[in-house]
């Protein structure tokens, strides 16, 4: 089928830069991601994933002591199977989104 249409759409700079630095790492055009991702829409009938706004987390003084303990069980674990991120990588990210 021949391609003859041409989408246009105005991102913010760092997204697309970002974006397109990974695709290009894993060696998948611009134009296939999109063209995919039309193709699920038409596919589901509407967007391929969830569309949603996250819940704030809990700060500690709303988390019951059994939830506590769950999160940092979980963490512990986490830890344990070196699934983690390095502690100032996340700050680092952190820090940078409230700039």
């Amino acid at each position: 089928m021949m391609k003859d249409a041409t989408v246009s759409a105005r991102v913010e700079c760092n997204v697309k830069n970002e974006a397109e630095d990974i695709l290009q790492k894993l060696g998948v055009p611009v134009s296939v991601v999109i063209n995919s991702l039309y193709r699920q829409i038409i596919y589901n009938q509407g967007i391929p994933f969830s569309l949603t706004i996250p819940k704030e987390p809990k700060t500690l003084d709303q988390l019951s002591k059994a939830d506590l303990n769950a999160k940092l069980s979980h963490s512990y674990n986490q830890s344990l199977r070196k699934e983690g991120r390095p502690f100032d990588k996340v700050f680092d990210e952190v820090e940078g989104s409230l700039r």
